[in-house]
């Protein structure tokens, strides 16, 4: 957060956002001027190069580290008494970026292991994968990497290109922090499918992306609306905003049992500047039936 902001705290709930009538008519403009369909082919043929042209001009500095995850999701944490100490746990990171998630993690693991009065934090051995190869390159470049905590490697998550660099049934947790919703919503189903083959009987994907009627779906423009719910940016990234019940059936259909999964409500106030900044996530824990 920026100097002066204070953050409301979070509400969680399973009920949609009730729409204003500014916020009704918004909707109903972006509709009234579609990106068209061969632009629309386009974007999906672009995909990839669009995210590699994100990292080049942005490097490592977009993003913030996210040191909020171990707070979210408890099963970050350390669970050694349920194991033998020796014992890492793996997890892989859909969509790594440049690392946001996965060195915090390490990072405070690694300060863990030499300090007896710090926070645990799980002792993981991490994959961390990403659709842009300049992306990948940005976290093998980290100081913190170390191939005896970590493998970086490139692969389209749709396809079966990461069963390629990981066992079927060999993980423990799998991480989708806005992600899912860069990737059109035909492959949905193909990305958690492919976490399920990859994960073990029992194991977690912890989910957080944009919810329905987010800030950022009111303020798209007719022109950037692809299909519903469904939108470009400018630098010709999409981003797709997912309802509640959409998200607990695509795992459920694809051998999930749903542990958690609800809005996130959040407020970024800062008075000072006469800024209110609503937000909806969504936010979600999904564990892979027992066989």
């Amino acid at each position: 957060m920026e100097t002066g902001d204070q953050l409301i705290a979070d509400l969680f709930t399973t009920r949609e956002k009730e729409l204003t009538a500014e916020e009704t008519k918004k909707l109903e403009e972006q509709n009234k001027r579609l990106v068209p369909e061969f632009r629309a082919n386009k974007l999906e043929v672009d995909a990839q190069r669009h995210w590699d042209i994100f990292y080049k001009r942005n490097e490592t500095r977009f993003f913030k580290d996210r040191h909020w995850t171990t707070r979210e999701f408890q099963e970050l944490l350390d669970q050694s008494d349920l194991r033998e100490a020796h014992q890492k746990r793996t997890l892989l990171e859909v969509g790594c970026g440049v690392g946001n998630l996965v060195f915090p993690l390490l990072e405070e693991q690694s300060r863990a292991e030499g300090n007896e009065d710090s926070v645990p934090c799980g002792r993981f051995y991490f994959y961390a994968c990403d659709f842009s190869p300049r992306a990948v390159d940005f976290v093998r470049a980290n100081p913190l990497y170390d191939p005896s905590n970590i493998t970086a490697f490139q692969c389209d998550i749709t396809t079966q290109q990461v069963h390629e660099q990981i066992p079927a049934g060999s993980l423990d947790v799998c991480t989708m922090i806005f992600v899912l919703s860069a990737i059109h919503p035909h492959k949905f189903k193909d990305v958690v499918q492919n976490l399920w083959r990859l994960l073990k009987p029992g194991g977690l994907v912890l989910f957080r992306d944009y919810g329905l009627y987010d800030m950022a779906q009111l303020r798209f423009k007719p022109g950037n609306k692809i299909a519903e719910n469904l939108y470009v940016r400018q630098d010709g990234t999409r981003s797709y905003y997912f309802a509640e019940q959409e998200v607990a059936q695509l795992f459920t259909e694809s051998g999930f049992d749903v542990l958690t999964n609800a809005y996130v409500h959040r407020r970024t106030l800062n008075v000072k500047e006469g800024v209110d900044v609503p937000r909806i996530f969504l936010q979600g824990k999904f564990r892979k039936k027992q066989l």
